[in-house]
């Protein structure tokens, strides 16, 4: 017989950051990866919205996409992963991949999102400086 799953102690286990929004966009779960990866302490974001985390520049498309996730229960991003950019505590820039569920309540309402992050910003930066570089390459074979 399976034992039962502690979902609590699997979310704190993880190595990824998992978030949980309700609603209107604040935040009801950050687990420890999150903290490590974002520098905001759990008692710090919860109840925050995710404007925490989402670049300044980037906050109005993504509440055009949150609202019209939770006005029609559907999103584009259930099983593609999503590549944008974050920030953390300090003001730095990340490059963050993620995928996103919808989470209901027992009456099947719209509850909230959760997010399960990955911090992709040194793969991002070595993929940036090998394009840089394959570019002067070529450049400098055709010259």
């Amino acid at each position: 017989m399976q034992e039962a799953i502690d979902f609590e102690q699997l979310v704190n286990a993880i190595g990824d950051a998992v978030i949980i929004s309700d609603a209107g966009g604040n935040i009801t779960l950050w687990n420890p990866a999150a903290e490590r990866m974002f520098g905001f302490t759990q008692s710090e974001a919860l109840g925050q919205s995710l404007d925490l985390i989402i670049p300044e520049r980037l906050r109005g498309r993504h509440w055009d996409g949150y609202q019209k996730t939770m006005a029609t229960g559907q999103t584009r991003y259930g099983n593609d992963v999503l590549r944008v950019p974050a920030v953390d505590k300090s003001g730095n820039a990340l490059s963050i991949a993620f995928t996103v569920a919808l989470l209901h309540s027992p009456q099947n309402e719209l509850t909230g999102i959760v997010a399960v992050i990955r911090d992709e910003t040194s793969r991002f930066q070595e993929e940036r400086a090998l394009r840089k570089r394959l570019a002067e390459l070529e450049a400098s074979a055709g010259a």
